[in-house]
């Protein structure tokens, strides 16, 4: 499966998919992992969709696919 990777300034937060997951590394060093399973719009989203993303003052939103996670 293809590694994709965007990186938001803002917050200093990178989002990565791979196999399946969703990785979430934080500026301070913490990482999250999710199953896209548990997202089924990310899960689906194509990379477009998925690269739309913004910060928010307690997780990530993603704006295209109206889809939020609290972190």
């Amino acid at each position: 499966m293809a590694l994709f990777t965007s990186r938001k300034q803002q917050k200093d937060i990178k989002v990565t998919f791979n196999a399946g997951l969703l990785h979430v590394d934080k500026g301070d060093g913490k990482q999250q992992v999710f199953p896209l399973e548990w997202f089924p719009k990310l899960m689906n989203a194509t990379d477009e969709e998925r690269e739309d993303w913004t910060p928010t003052a307690n997780g990530i939103r993603w704006n295209k696919i109206d889809v939020d996670i609290m972190l």
